[in-house]
C-alpha cells in the first residue's frame, strides 16, 4: 500500500512549484487576462492527462518485461525527488519566466510533450507511488485524471494569483523553498518504507 501523504505532497510540491506551465499560465493571464488564458490551462490539462497516461503505460511495460525493475525505478525515482529538493533549497525566488507567444489550447497541450520537468514527474509518480500498487488500467487511468486535474488547478492559480505569489515568495522565498525541499525529502525518504 503506497504512502498517500508522500504521494500527495510529491503531487502537490512538484505540481504548484514554479514551471513551464505555471509560469506561462502567469505570463497569459499578464498578457491576455484571466479568462482568455483559461484556453492555455485548458490545453495543459488535456496534454497533462496524456503525458500521465503515457507514463503509466511506459512504466507498465517496463515493469512487465523487466519485473527485477522495481527497486532500481524505486532508487532513480528517490534520486529524482532528492535532486528536486536540492533544486528547490537553492533556487532563486524568482525563476526567470520563459514566457510563451500564444495563449491557446494547442500550445498548452504541446507544451507537455517538450516539458521535462512534466515528463519526469509522470515517470516518477507512476514508478514509485502508482504502477507498484495499482495494476487495473481504469484504477491508473482515474490517477492520471487526478494529477492532470491538479496540474489545472496549479496553473489556474498562478494565473489568478501571480503577483500575489511574487509578493510572498519576494518576502518569504528562501523559508518557502526549504520547506518545499524538506517535503519533497521526506517523499523521497518514504519510497523505501
Amino acid at each position: 500500500m503506497p504512502n498517500y501523504f508522500a504521494f500527495l505532497s510529491y503531487v502537490m510540491l512538484t505540481t504548484f512549484t514554479p514551471g513551464p506551465n505555471n509560469i506561462m499560465s502567469m505570463s497569459n493571464a499578464c498578457r491576455l487576462g484571466f479568462r482568455p488564458s483559461l484556453r492555455f490551462t485548458a490545453g495543459v490539462f488535456a496534454g497533462f492527462f496524456v503525458v500521465m497516461a503515457l507514463a503509466c503505460a511506459f512504466t507498465v511495460v517496463l515493469f512487465q518485461a523487466l519485473p527485477s525493475i522495481k527497486p532500481v525505478m524505486t532508487v532513480v525515482g528517490a534520486a529524482y525527488i532528492l535532486w528536486l529538493a536540492y533544486k528547490t533549497a537553492t533556487s532563486s525566488p524568482h525563476a526567470a519566466a520563459g514566457a510563451g507567444d500564444t495563449g491557446t489550447f494547442a500550445a498548452g497541450a504541446l507544451l507537455q510533450f517538450v516539458n521535462p520537468k512534466g515528463i519526469l514527474y509522470g515517470i516518477t509518480a507512476a514508478a514509485t507511488f502508482l504502477v507498484p500498487y495499482y495494476k487495473a488500467p481504469v484504477v491508473l487511468a482515474g490517477f492520471c485524471l487526478f494529477m492532470a486535474a491538479v496540474s489545472f488547478v496549479a496553473t489556474s492559480s498562478w494565473a489568478a494569483f501571480g503577483s500575489l505569489f511574487e509578493r510572498f515568495l519576494a518576502r518569504n522565498g528562501k523559508v518557502v523553498s526549504w520547506i518545499m525541499a524538506a517535503l519533497l525529502v521526506y517523499c523521497a525518504v518514504s519510497l523505501f518504507h
